[in-house]
């Protein structure tokens, strides 16, 4: 589970994000994730995904699809959300 943390602070923004250009849906997205440590192991990207979709479940972010690119670095970053707004 210490992908959690990471997973809400993604979908915050992506919420936050889809509020800001008016989507009633977000459709997908796509993360770049470099090498990072929470609570003593590196964030896989498999649980990041299954952490994002459960914490988006009664969200508009419900049936997103999640891409997640590995980085150099050793953080991550929004790179694309898409959705619908209507």
């Amino acid at each position: 589970m210490h992908d959690l943390h990471a997973a809400d602070q993604i979908l915050k923004l992506v919420l936050a994000q889809a509020n800001d250009h008016g989507l009633l849906r977000v459709k997908s997205i796509v993360v770049e994730l470099g090498s990072m440590i929470e609570h003593g192991e590196e964030i896989n990207p498999d649980n990041l995904t299954f952490n994002l979709k459960l914490l988006a479940k009664n969200t508009p972010a419900e049936a997103m699809a999640v891409t997640i690119n590995k980085v150099q670095g050793g953080n991550w970053k929004l790179v694309e959300i898409e959705g619908d707004n209507n």
